[in-house]
């Protein structure tokens, strides 16, 4: 018998909530939200038993907690499961900053206990080929990866109040399959952006589009899009360019582009559509597997996905891109990890 508990009941957590429900091999959930009218609801609708507090759900005698809760709860929780010698699966990032996340990231490796950050990239099935496709060297040497993410839509100005900025929030996602992908180290950071809609973005000194470059100590670079504006759909793609042979995934007939070659485009051409809307629909069957996959850590296996010492590497990229915003200039990783 496995039973997971769910802390956070928000956007993500309901919905990793109803994935978590339909799962082979999961016998039973324990969900929790300060809001207990909500967790009630999610709870009744989904069979889960719902509990009114976070200490309740870690002594109810689960095999491994999900955390979803806001951000700046990701530390003080991951470590009270991992305090209990529970096995977990929290959601990116596992602190606000990447000095804390680093710290938190030594606590949980010397506790042994598995922590799974949710990177939920690495379970699609078009970019695990693509990753393969590297690893078996069939794409040669790598010289250029891009990755791009943008969103239909901002979040609301609440939440990008704090956010900590786009290459925090939004970008980490690229930036950890560019780590990924190219099994390299990044070690300088360029980035640049511009705020040409909601004027608050800049009020919280933030952009809502932004480029990247990425230098890799093998050689690779990598190339970095992200806009908080993109109403055609929610554009997320990877392309790959080695010296062999090129390769990409997210070019599905749910791309969010207008094909303009007269040849290829309309009702028959690509893409075909609907455009993927937003990143749960365009990921519901990476998180499936991502989580499926956490259901296996919590009964013993390995961590497929990313880990804390991932996450890490992660944050500090975000940190530097974000320094060299602020700059105007290119940040090496060193620096803001020994400032």
């Amino acid at each position: 018998m496995t039973t997971l508990g769910v802390i956070g009941l928000g956007r993500i957590g309901a919905f990793h909530t109803e994935t978590l429900s339909g799962l082979d091999g999961l016998d039973g959930l324990v969900i929790t939200d300060e809001r207990t009218d909500v967790a009630a609801a999610v709870a009744a609708k989904h069979g889960a038993r719902a509990v009114d507090t976070v200490e309740e759900l870690l002594e109810s005698g689960v095999d491994g907690v999900v955390i979803s809760v806001a951000t700046p709860a990701h530390a003080e929780l991951t470590l009270a499961a991992v305090e209990r010698g529970i096995p977990t699966f929290c959601e990116k990032p596992i602190a606000a900053t990447a000095a804390e996340s680093a710290r938190v990231a030594e606590v949980i490796l010397n506790s042994g206990v598995p922590v799974q950050v949710g990177y939920q990239r690495r379970f699609d099935a078009a970019f695990a080929a693509a990753k393969r496709a590297v690893d078996d060297g069939s794409v040669g040497t790598l010289h250029t990866v891009r990755s791009t993410t943008m969103d239909p839509a901002p979040p609301p100005m609440d939440y990008i109040k704090g956010s900590g900025g786009i290459f925090r929030d939004c970008a980490v996602h690229d930036f950890d399959v560019l780590n990924w992908i190219t099994g390299q180290h990044a070690v300088e950071v360029y980035a640049t952006g511009t705020v040409q809609g909601d004027p608050l973005f800049a009020e919280y000194d933030d952009v809502d589009a932004a480029a990247v470059i990425v230098k890799f100590d093998g050689g690779a670079l990598g190339l970095v899009s992200a806009a908080r504006y993109n109403a055609r759909g929610y554009d997320c793609r990877l392309e790959i360019h080695g010296f062999h042979d090129s390769v990409a995934a997210g070019w599905d007939q749910g791309v969010p582009l207008l094909n303009t070659d007269p040849r290829n485009s309309g009702p028959s051409g690509f893409p075909a559509g609907p455009a993927h809307h937003f990143f749960m629909d365009r990921f519901a069957e990476a998180f499936r597997t991502e989580l499926a996959a956490f259901v296996g850590v919590a009964k013993g296996g390995p961590i497929p996905g990313a880990t804390v010492a991932d996450a890490v590497e992660v944050a500090w990229l975000a940190e530097a891109a974000t320094e060299s915003l602020r700059r105007g200039a290119p940040v090496r990783i060193e620096e803001v990890r020994n400032s």
